[in-house]
């Protein structure tokens, strides 16, 4: 496992999954082996991860696994809306695997997923962090018509290093047109970045004014911590005068809202960035 990252108590997270009826739904916290996962559980916030648990793509940074059943679960997003009402939280992050082996990517689970969180729970705020749907423009729509608070996709790395962290799978420049498609809709959107994987600050400096250039409302920055030995090795550890740098960067050329530190990750207080 990769250094200083943050003890999980597996007491904790099992604990709060059986509370709230967990049990049996997916969230990237467990799945993907997120350093903030016992602080999250303790606000009673949850990223869920619908679609299934297996990832048609083979990025070598994610602990998402990648080989096995995949599945589509119809009753998903009506447990999902269920256990929301029952956490009682008003701000909430649907994500999902890559399913490249689906026609529209997903698109309609995601927008069933956010109809039932509005018609259970209809104070809830919800943001969508969506994969790239192979640039599929009626995917994309399918999702936005769902009218979403937030519409989050990740770009997560620099665009040099996309071949080898990325394996080819996804494209930096199709990444930026859903964004800034999504933006010139009127949605509030957002994206992030992991550093640590092997980029240059020239990269990272060019990146964010890629970011700047779509005119993304929310940009969260964090140390890329390998989930095994097996993943991708990080190559530096930034330090917290690096990431304050960084964000000074972003916010001087125009992000309005920038996170960036270690454990900063996409959805992790997502609710104070919507404020």
């Amino acid at each position: 496992m990769s250094q200083n990252k943050k003890k999980i108590n597996i007491s904790e997270v099992s604990t709060f999954r059986k509370k709230y009826g967990l049990e049996k739904l997916n969230t990237v916290c467990q799945n993907a082996m997120c350093p903030n996962i016992n602080e999250c559980f303790k606000r009673k916030t949850v990223t869920f991860l619908i679609l299934g648990n297996v990832c048609t793509r083979k990025c070598t940074f994610c602990g998402i696994q990648k080989y096995g059943y995949k599945y589509i679960d119809k009753t998903e997003p009506l447990r999902i809306a269920r256990a929301i009402k029952k956490l009682g939280f008003l701000y909430n992050v649907i994500t999902s695997v890559t399913r490249d082996d689906l026609k529209d990517g997903g698109a309609n689970h995601f927008a069933e997923t956010v109809s039932k969180i509005r018609a259970i729970f209809s104070s809830a705020k919800i943001e969508v962090l969506v994969p790239d749907f192979l640039g599929n423009k009626e995917s994309i729509d399918i999702v936005l018509n769902s009218k979403p608070d937030v519409f989050a996709h990740n770009l997560e790395t620099v665009c040099d290093l996309y071949d080898d962290i990325r394996k080819g799978a996804a494209n930096y420049k199709r990444s930026l047109l859903i964004l800034k498609y999504a933006k010139s809709l009127g949605f509030r959107i957002k994206t992030g970045i992991m550093l640590g994987l092997g980029e240059n600050k020239y990269q990272i400096l060019k990146t964010i004014n890629d970011i700047k250039n779509i005119n993304v409302d929310i940009l969260t920055i964090g140390q890329y911590l390998a989930p095994t030995n097996n993943h991708h090795p990080v190559v530096k550890e930034y330090t917290y005068k690096e990431f304050e740098a960084i964000k000074y960067f972003a916010v001087s050329v125009g992000i309005n809202h920038v996170i960036s530190g270690r454990y900063i990750r996409s959805s992790y207080l997502s609710e104070q960035y919507f404020k």
